[in-house]
């Protein structure tokens, strides 16, 4: 199968190049690009959504918008993040790369030889993310972490079982409970990730959903909803299969 990866660089012709050197390496297998951070974020937002998450990200540093060391801090965040490989024209951002543990660090212009180095690196690295099935799913969830919110000068967290929805807003996610709302900084794939174990669904891309707090299943018109605290939330076709049997399950469940 080889690993899932993604090339990361607002220059055309680096990035040509880079998917190039990567695609004659057998280790590699399917490979996805981006030309900033933001595309870089729905990028893997889709692959974690379609439950096929990238494993590793080769990723410039100076792009405009998201540049690449705050992608990486945001990947950083991931239950179970993907390698990173800066590939990059400058020396000065070594410490910060190193800083949020990246695989490896290679500057421009890219020789064969030293991608190669970054492969192994990546693949030796990767071998217990994969080792499951291959498809890089995760074998057991870790605990779910509560979020911490500012309401008023004061922080508090919000815990998993709190919170009835999630709802993407750019690189932020709003965390709907049934007393308010909280926007919090991190992306709403690095918040399904982080609470895989925690009994929440992708419904859609811009929506997370605490399968308990799910009151009603709607279809009309070809088109599918799910109530959840007195909202209507859309729910993309490729997810409404799997979100009927997850509600069939948990219907067979209770007494």
């Amino acid at each position: 199968m080889g690993l899932r990866v993604l090339a990361v660089d607002d220059e055309a012709p680096a990035l040509d190049d880079l998917v190039h050197l990567l695609r004659a390496d057998p280790r590699i297998g399917e490979i996805h690009t981006a030309r900033d951070g933001a595309a870089a974020l729905r990028k893997l937002d889709r692959a974690l959504a379609e439950g096929r998450p990238i494993a590793a990200v080769f990723l410039d540093i100076r792009m405009p918008g998201l540049d690449g060391t705050v992608l990486g801090r945001v990947l950083a965040q991931f239950a179970r993040a993907p390698q990173i490989v800066f590939v990059t024209a400058y020396e000065g951002h070594a410490v910060d790369a190193f800083e949020i543990k990246a695989t490896d660090y290679i500057l421009k212009p890219v020789r064969p030889e030293r991608l190669n180095e970054a492969i192994r690196r990546v693949t030796e690295s990767t071998e217990d993310w994969m080792e499951d099935d291959g498809t890089g799913a995760p074998s057991s969830p870790s605990e779910p972490e509560p979020m911490p919110v500012e309401l008023g000068g004061v922080t508090r967290f919000v815990t998993p079982a709190e919170v009835l929805y999630v709802e993407a807003q750019g690189d932020y996610a709003r965390l709907h409970t049934s007393g308010g709302s909280h926007l919090v900084r991190i992306p709403l794939a690095a918040l399904s990730e982080r609470w895989s174990g925690a009994g929440f669904v992708r419904v859609h891309r811009s929506h997370l959903v605490a399968l308990s707090a799910i009151k009603e299943l709607r279809l009309d018109s070809g088109r599918c909803t799910v109530m959840v605290g007195g909202a209507e939330l859309p729910v993309s076709r490729r997810h409404v299969r799997e979100l009927r049997d997850l509600l069939v399950r948990r219907a067979r469940r209770s007494p």
